[in-house]
């Protein structure tokens, strides 16, 4: 099983696998309040469900800049990231995204396969091996 360099890799994991969740979560609720508030004409229910979807972006962008640092310590491809690359054979997704199926293993188990390489990884940080 892999392990991560350093503490600031696993926080930035960790904060990318928060943000790419909260994406996936907030989209479908702005498009659901912004259809109520077409269907009912509620004028609070358009600005909040505006105010949700620009939210929506902000997340999205940031989770973007975050995702491209989040690389598989083998195949050093980011696995939070969109590469549309060949996934392996025994990868699975979680509601139609790879991407997110390493999300909740990062945030629920501490642990991930990489979607592309499938190797292990555990988030923890790797002892250093000292020479002398």
């Amino acid at each position: 099983m892999h392990r991560l360099p350093s503490r600031f890799t696993i926080f930035r994991f960790r904060l990318a696998a928060i943000l790419l969740c909260a994406k996936c979560l907030l989209a479908p609720i702005a498009a659901g309040i912004l259809l109520l508030s077409t269907l009912t004409g509620e004028h609070a229910h358009a600005k909040l469900g505006v105010g949700l979807a620009l939210l929506t972006l902000l997340i999205a962008f940031v989770q973007w800049i975050m995702a491209a640092r989040t690389p598989c310590p083998l195949c050093m491809t980011p696995v939070l990231a969109k590469k549309h690359c060949v996934t392996h054979r025994h990868a699975r997704p979680l509601l139609g995204s790879y991407r997110l199926r390493v999300a909740c293993a990062i945030l629920f188990r501490n642990t991930f396969h990489c979607p592309y390489c499938h190797e292990p990884t555990a988030m923890e940080v790797r002892e250093k091996k000292y020479r002398g």
